[in-house]
């Protein structure tokens, strides 16, 4: 699935720059991070959302894990699942990517989105625990996409989970991680949003 949101050329130059770099660290970070915008793009379009509010998330959605470039490679990179310590490391990573983008103005909004896409809807995420219409919109969009590819690929430490058990936590999850609206708008559109799994 490709995003039919097309970002202006300054935007998507800037865009390419910045997450190339952090490609060169972790080349995973890189695909899953447009697949998170992509997906992100089609639910934008589904909500409704205006042109201006989908190019944001859009953008969003390809830096949101910008941050873990300020995470150190023995976390980053490790092979097996994080132990307390090196988790709380890599729980910087949405501050780190708003510090990041917050050094222009005309980011401002981005650097939000960002730094709010770990946030839960029941107010028990991170990093500052922001609940319900605390976490601003693109972040709810962000953070039901970032959790089903999260799911849906593979990772060093264990194998892809299967689409069905991904739409089972999507939906046992409403509510809880994610606003109702997003999630149920996911769920309605499974079949065309993980079309690339």
């Amino acid at each position: 699935m490709s995003c039919e949101c097309e970002l202006n050329y300054e935007y998507h130059e800037f865009v390419d720059c910045i997450t190339s770099a952090l490609d060169a660290r972790d080349p995973y970070t890189g695909n899953h991070s447009r697949r998170v915008s992509d997906m992100a793009c089609f639910l934008c379009m589904k909500l409704g959302l205006s042109d201006r509010e989908t190019q944001e998330i859009h953008i969003a959605g390809h830096l949101h894990d910008i941050g873990k470039i300020g995470v150190p490679d023995r976390v980053l990179l490790k092979p097996d699942k994080l132990n307390d310590e090196e988790w709380e490391l890599m729980k910087r990573h949405p501050q780190i990517g708003a510090d990041i983008l917050s050094k222009s103005q005309q980011f401002a909004r981005i650097a939000a989105i960002i730094l709010h896409h770990h946030e839960r809807w029941d107010g028990k995420g991170y990093p500052y625990g922001a609940k319900g219409e605390e976490i601003p919109p693109g972040a709810r969009i962000i953070a039901v996409c970032d959790s089903i590819d999260a799911m849906a690929s593979a990772r060093a430490y264990r194998k892809a989970l299967p689409l069905e058990v991904c739409r089972a936590e999507i939906e046992r999850n409403i509510g809880l991680m994610y606003q109702p609206e997003i999630a149920k708008a996911a769920l309605e559109n499974w079949a065309e949003l993980t079309a690339d799994y």
